[in-house]
């Protein structure tokens, strides 16, 4: 899977394809979210004593308000995040990037917002509860560059419960990779299974999967459902089962690879995948639609095609 592209990549990409009323708008939106985030430090340094630099801490880690609550001895995470009495202008203009961004930008503005926001666990949690279904997207794919630990997880959990399957794309990328536990992990490439995702869409699914017998059981006790019911078994269980044990997927008479990099097809019942990056650089999405009852757990939430605000 592609790596991360730095946010000064992102920035300089979007500088080249935007027009200048776009332009425009995200320059002044990241000054809001820069603005925002200085003062939020201030306000921590003030309240507990210590440095706006240590208040607020690294960009990419945590978020000036979660500081100021770790220094007072609550972990981030730990409580239901509450929305600010006034909603800060930068997250209003997080909204509506792809109004302004237009669609296929509006992932990367929105990442770029995060990062200059200093967005932690709590803020990060707020936007993705009160988001649309694209909002929720861009919080997940921002999470391998502001959360560098699990605190992010139930996040990635409540994506997966729900039947979107560009949700349950991007909650695969690489925090995913990092923090998911094993049984859930597992859990997750079934769903893809289930749901049409290209398992293209999984960060560090070779690692993960390499010698993995339980997930090999799994795919097999799957496999072999599909097949009593008359149904296909999808070319991409055979790909990952390989990868867990290749004399397992040869056992099973898995298709020949048609791919041009000797592997299995991706997508859903042996269809090639199209979709195998997401705009800007950013980690792939899937618009595939679903092929079997999809819910490993019942969806906490609705979220169907929504339009950019």
């Amino acid at each position: 899977m592609t790596e991360l592209p730095a946010v000064a990549d992102l920035r300089s990409h979007l500088d080249t394809v935007l027009g200048g009323a776009a332009r425009a708008w995200l320059d002044q939106a990241t000054d809001e979210a820069t603005t925002h985030a200085s003062a939020e430090a201030t306000e921590a340094a003030e309240t507990t004593g210590v440095s706006g630099a240590e208040a607020a801490g690294p960009a990419e880690v945590t978020g000036p308000a979660e500081a100021a609550g770790a220094v007072a001895g609550v972990s981030p995470g730990s409580a239901r995040p509450s929305a600010p009495a006034t909603t800060p202008i930068w997250e209003l203009r997080f909204a509506e990037a792809g109004r302004r961004c237009g669609p296929d930008h509006a992932d990367a503005a929105r990442l770029l917002l995060l990062h200059a926001a200093h967005a932690g666990t709590g803020t990060l949690t707020r936007l993705y509860e009160q988001g649309t279904a694209t909002e929720r997207r861009a919080v997940l794919r921002s999470l391998p560059r502001l959360v560098p630990g699990p605190d992010a997880l139930p996040l990635i959990e409540d994506a997966l419960r729900t039947n979107d399957t560009r949700l349950v794309a991007a909650a695969l990328g690489p925090y995913a990779a990092t923090h998911l536990a094993p049984h859930d992990w597992r859990q997750a490439v079934l769903k893809c299974l289930f749901t049409g995702v290209p398992v293209d869409a999984v960060a560090g699914l070779a690692r993960r999967a390499r010698a993995d017998a339980e997930l090999a059981r799994m795919l097999g006790d799957y496999a072999d459902e599909r097949t009593a019911a008359g149904r296909k078994v999808p070319g991409d269980l055979y790909r990952v089962l390989a990868l867990t044990d290749p004399s397992a997927a040869n056992g099973r008479g898995a298709p020949a690879p048609t791919g041009t990099d000797g592997q299995a097809p991706s997508g859903p019942d042996g269809q090639a995948s199209a979709d195998t990056g997401g705009p800007d650089g950013l980690a792939p999405t899937s618009q595939a639609g679903p092929t079997a009852p999809a819910p490993i757990a019942a969806p906490s939430t609705s979220t169907g095609e929504e339009q950019e605000s």
